[in-house]
């Protein structure tokens, strides 16, 4: 009988008893290799970075699990609680502007007061922002002719001004912040600053901002590396993340008080040794015992 085909009743009913205890027991074979196989493929389709090694970018968009506060119920109601100290909006003593509003006439009897002097005032603060706009500032160098030789001569302007307009660097400074800080793409950090300012900068504004801003930190930044290596004990971690459509591995380094974050296209000790850090620890390492780790350190 041909192992695909599939036999009648008719067929069964004819077969003697050895070949049908012979066909059920290769059913039963069978039957039991494709539940182990449906069972593996159901594993596999429930890992995630929950249950498993697997980064959190491979989770996609329909694994990510509902939002579950980690709190304790503890039977009280929500907001402030009684005896605590609330933070709120307090009037100040010296307002930047104020405005007065007149009583011109009594509404009761409509006697004329505009010359009566108030006898006190109540007061109603708002708190808002000003008008905001860029300022600009002129750099002028002078240019004079030398008595004795009679040459031009003209002066110096700021290291930092180079160019006949330009950004300054509070704006710089603010476009890095709102990119790298608040992961506003590119382009909404130019729109956003092009809506407050009236003035949309370019997306290379940005990117020169944020090297700039690189460079102004790597000094605390080597600092920061240098006292995890020698720190009692320290946290090491990796997680996936996109970098320009291409899949990175964000590392870190952290205890208590300190941070350090790399990104590098590798997930292994490539990409742990190029953190600088862990290669020289000599504390005690907390990891999840994967196997870069053991032998990296």
């Amino acid at each position: 009988m041909s192992q695909d085909h599939v036999p009648s009743a008719k067929e069964l009913a004819e077969l003697d008893q050895a070949t049908l205890i012979s066909l059920i027991l290769t059913l039963r074979e069978q039957v039991s290799a494709q539940v182990a196989l449906i069972q593996a493929l159901r594993d596999q389709l429930a890992k995630d970075s929950r249950n498993s090694g697997k980064p959190p970018s491979s989770d996609g968009l329909s694994k990510k699990p509902s939002p579950r506060s980690l709190r304790e119920r503890r039977g009280r109601a929500p907001g402030g609680q009684a005896g605590h100290a609330g933070h709120t909006l307090a009037q100040v003593a010296d307002p930047d502007h104020i405005e007065v509003h007149e009583v011109l006439a009594c509404p009761h009897c409509e006697c004329d007061l505009a010359a009566v002097v108030a006898q006190a005032y109540q007061t109603r603060q708002v708190f808002d922002l000003p008008p905001v706009r860029l300022e600009v500032t002129e750099h002028r160098a002078e240019v004079k002719r030398c008595p004795t030789c009679e040459q031009l001569v003209s002066g110096a302007f700021p290291a930092e001004v180079t160019q006949p307009v330009q950004y300054g660097p509070r704006l710089q400074a603010q476009a890095s912040y709102l990119n790298s800080y608040h992961l506003l793409p590119l382009a909404r950090t130019c729109e956003l600053l092009g809506d407050l300012y009236g003035q949309r900068p370019a997306e290379a504004l940005v990117l020169k901002a944020n090297a700039t801003l690189q460079a102004q930190v790597a000094p605390t930044l080597a600092l920061i590396q240098a006292q995890l290596r020698t720190a009692p004990v320290a946290h090491f971690d990796e997680s996936g993340v996109h970098v320009a459509g291409q899949l990175h591995w964000l590392h870190v380094a952290s205890t208590t008080h300190l941070t350090y974050y790399t990104i590098h296209a590798k997930r292994g000790q490539v990409g742990m040794q190029a953190a600088g850090i862990l290669p020289s620890f000599g504390g005690r390492a907390v990891h999840d015992h994967w196997h870069s780790y053991l032998g990296c350190v």
